[in-house]
């Protein structure tokens, strides 16, 4: 299994991204992906789906050697909140320990000092095996990887071919973490990319395959969401080819103003 090192943490290069999946088609997906190869498995509060990500890694019979990411939802932040609701997410997912464990969004009404401090009681304690952040800006990078008694190991954000990430990910090599892509397909937007289809051609791959592979072979992990059992296989056929100096340029050169997809109103100043 292809994996990323960051402080001594492994992350899998490519997991199951489980936002929108519920109920039996959540656990049987999640399931599924363990099966064909997966060591990876992205959940989160927000998602409420824990209990299915958990029952489908069980179903699997190989709960060791899966990775499962949850995270902490922005409204529960302050460090009692934190705590609580970390616990929660354990028991819903009825695994023994989370095995890394990020802040979903910062939340600016809350002090990151008390959040990051709540987090590390957390890994010291056992509930965590690793702990990081998602969404989190180069100066909230900066700031927080000061702040944190224990080592922060990624940053998960939104990263496509048409959204330029550049200074995120020089700030996540700066501070030794690793970058972690959601929305590596941008929704399913890659489809129909008549230079990844190009690209595609010559490989013998989808301009889905040639997305993924693009941010793998850039040293970033991927979390690709799919409902269909099928394009879990494709999703997972990446590693048997490389993308050429200039075929990873002209992919970069897809980037755009407005290329971004995941944009709340309580989201950071963007970089």
């Amino acid at each position: 299994m292809h994996v990323i090192e960051a402080k001594g943490f492994k992350i899998p290069i490519i997991g199951l991204g489980t936002w929108t999946l519920h109920g039996r088609d959540c656990a049987r997906l999640t399931e599924q992906a363990i099966r064909i190869g997966y060591r990876n498995i992205d959940t989160a509060q927000m998602y409420d789906n824990e209990c299915e990500v958990g029952e489908g890694v069980r179903a699997s019979g190989k709960r060791n050697e899966v990775m499962v990411t949850t995270k902490v939802q922005p409204t529960m932040l302050a460090p009692l909140d934190l705590e609580r609701s970390v616990k929660e997410s354990l028991a819903r997912l009825r695994l023994d320990v989370i095995d890394l464990l990020l802040i979903h969004w910062p939340n600016p009404r809350v002090p990151l000092s008390e959040t990051l401090g709540a987090m590390a009681k957390m890994r010291r304690e056992g509930y965590a095996r690793a702990i990081g952040v998602s969404n989190f800006t180069v100066a909230l990078l900066d700031e927080a990887n000061k702040l944190c008694s224990e080592p922060l190991v990624c940053n998960q954000v939104e990263c496509h071919p048409y959204l330029d990430q550049d200074k995120v990910i020089a700030a996540c090599r700066r501070h030794g973490m690793a970058m972690v892509a959601y929305s590596p397909v941008a929704r399913g937007g890659v489809k129909g990319d008549k230079l990844l289809e190009r690209i595609g051609e010559v490989h013998k791959k989808t301009a889905t395959q040639v997305c993924l592979r693009w941010l793998t072979q850039q040293g970033i992990a991927v979390i690709p969401r799919t409902s269909k059992i099928e394009r879990l296989q494709e999703n997972f056929t990446i590693f048997d080819f490389r993308l050429s100096d200039t075929e990873m340029k002209k992919i970069a050169g897809l980037a755009r103003r407005g290329g971004r997809l995941v944009d709340w109103s309580y989201s950071p100043d963007w970089d």
